[in-house]
């Protein structure tokens, strides 16, 4: 019931994982500071790569109208007309459905592609623009979710032990979950104190954040092994592709956005109102 990683093969690939980090996470600091168009271009583009990978992955034929829809879905989320967005993914649902061939699982798989891999990047958008404090919400989120993955990482590959999910994801340990879960304890400790607000608040949301993370990259490995590949792309040395990289900050902004949405006063008791 080990990590199936042999030992001196754990930390391999550490440095290109380093290297592309090193690259990536300050383009991301610096898109969602920003805010508005920019963000929604850093989303449109994120969008596109990942429609491409999907279209890859799944098969599906035509994988430029994915590209084409997704990303202007993120395009349109600036103009501040929700119909339009919405309009735009509903015909892009449509068109994968009719250009997808073979059976209706086919044209299922098109549809839910197209919607998985705009809702990630675009839900970032949403966080970062909600009537809260946006900018503080989605870095906060966004340095708890990478915490949440280094620790999951090393404390994974160095204890080693019990696999989380065998057959969805063969190298995650209970220990690795742990010890991201710790580490986004230790993120919510540090955030409550600069906001100045009560521990527990942002403990259990540090808490959340780390399991729905965690969730989210197990999805996605659930389809990549639903299609039989091992990475959904190789744009990024050391991580994959890019859907290989958003999973878990995709999944950790929608559910913040549906969660601010259903219980108003959350970012009140993070101290995130605006």
């Amino acid at each position: 019931m080990g990590d199936w990683t042999p030992r001196e093969l754990r930390f391999s690939n550490l440095g290109l994982r380093l290297i592309s980090s090193a690259i990536l996470i300050p383009l991301g600091l610096a898109a969602v500071w920003s805010g508005g168009w920019g963000l929604a271009v850093a989303c449109a583009l994120t969008a596109g790569v990942m429609a491409w990978e999907w279209g890859h992955i799944s098969g599906f034929t035509r994988p430029f109208l994915l590209v084409v829809f997704a990303a202007l879905t993120c395009l349109s989320l600036p103009l501040g007309m929700p119909a339009v967005s919405i309009g735009v993914l509903i015909a892009g649902a449509i068109f994968a459905a009719l250009v997808a061939k073979g059976a209706w699982n086919h044209r299922g798989s098109a549809i839910f592609g197209l919607l998985y891999v705009t809702a990630l990047p675009a839900s970032l958008w949403l966080l970062r623009e909600g009537p809260w404090d946006g900018r503080s919400a989605a870095l906060y989120f966004m340095s708890f979710v990478w915490a949440s993955d280094a620790a999951a990482y090393f404390t994974g590959r160095g204890l080693g032990g019990p696999r989380l999910l065998p057959k969805e994801s063969p190298n995650k340990t209970w220990s690795g979950a742990i010890g991201a879960v710790f580490a986004c304890i230790v993120c919510g400790t540090a955030a409550a104190d600069i906001q100045r607000v009560p521990f527990i608040g942002w403990i259990l949301a540090g808490i959340a954040i780390s399991v729905v993370a965690q969730v989210g990259d197990l999805f996605e490995s659930g389809l990549k092994r639903r299609f039989r590949v091992k990475d959904s792309g190789t744009i990024l040395p050391g991580h994959g592709g890019v859907m290989d990289r958003v999973d878990g900050l995709g999944a950790v902004a929608f559910i913040s956005v549906l969660a601010f949405h259903i219980a108003p006063n959350l970012p009140d008791v993070l101290g995130l109102q605006s």
